[in-house]
């Protein structure tokens, strides 16, 4: 009786393990990085690399993503992955388009302060100005040396979803030269007012693509908040043109939606 006790233990335990779901195509680099003033941790980075990439000379623009853990692998995320491996690998097969992804996991409890550069009185954060600029002055030489990529800001991405997409609206927003294109995605801008001063220095670009999307199922000020930033950044001189807002009608705040409108989100971005 015990051993049967044991093996329907074993059987459930092994059933209850999340699958692998991640491409050959992905992989984790072996080098980590501590960024220096974050805080201790070691971060490992993720890397998607075009289906064709080791049998051609081609040289490929860049998305820099947070949150890796979410992206490629159910095994790792935490409610679910974005499938951006899949959908990348689709779009090459049917268009012959494809980019390099360099997605840095966050540093679990310490993700917060990670992906905010301002403080909040009841979650604290604080130094995603440190981690934005390890991507600019660190993260980005290591993978330009390294890779066949175009290094210019209009072949260079920066995306992330909810505090993901604070920090990519912040990078991309502060480092313009850097980044041409942003996708800001359920975009947590409750955090601190300070964005709205942020936006009113900053905002002003006249070669920066930027997606702004929400689901209006967030949470009662998640569309008004995109909205108004929307409008400020027209207001100060964001060409239209270069600004696309789309509020979804049943979207909700989880990865299930980023995967759905990731594509979406490139086609604009990319003009693909």
């Amino acid at each position: 009786m015990k051993k049967s006790v044991e093996k329907k233990e074993i059987k459930s335990e092994i059933s209850s393990e999340k699958i692998s779901t991640k491409s050959a195509n992905v992989t984790i680099l072996e080098k980590t990085f501590i960024i220096d003033g974050l805080n201790t941790l070691s971060h490992k980075v993720w890397l998607y690399l075009p289906p064709n990439y080791k049998t051609s000379t081609e040289k490929y623009g860049v998305i820099y993503m947070h949150d890796a853990q979410n992206l490629f692998d159910n095994a790792t995320s935490f409610v679910g992955e974005w499938g951006i491996d899949e959908t990348l690998n689709e779009l090459y097969k049917n268009t012959g388009k494809s980019f390099i992804v360099v997605g840095v996991e966050n540093g679990g409890d310490k993700r917060i302060e990670e992906y905010t550069p301002w403080t909040h009185e009841k979650y604290g954060g604080g130094k995603g100005e440190i981690y934005v600029n390890f991507l600019v002055n660190e993260l980005k030489p290591f993978i330009d040396k390294n890779y066949r990529t175009k290094a210019t800001a209009e072949n260079t991405a920066i995306i992330g979803s909810s505090l993901g997409g604070l920090i990519s609206f912040y990078g991309g927003l502060k480092y313009p030269e850097v980044f041409g294109k942003i996708g800001a995605l359920s975009t947590s801008f409750w955090f601190s007012n300070k964005v709205i001063i942020f936006a009113e220095e900053n905002g002003n670009q006249k070669n920066t693509k930027l997606y702004l999307l929400v689901g209006d199922k967030e949470g009662d000020s998640m569309v008004p908040d995109t909205e108004n930033m929307a409008e400020l950044l027209i207001d100060l001189g964001f060409p239209s043109e270069n600004l696309k807002t789309k509020v979804h009608p049943e979207g909700k705040h989880t990865e299930s939606f980023w995967k759905a409108e990731f594509l979406e989100v490139l086609t604009f971005l990319f003009n693909l």
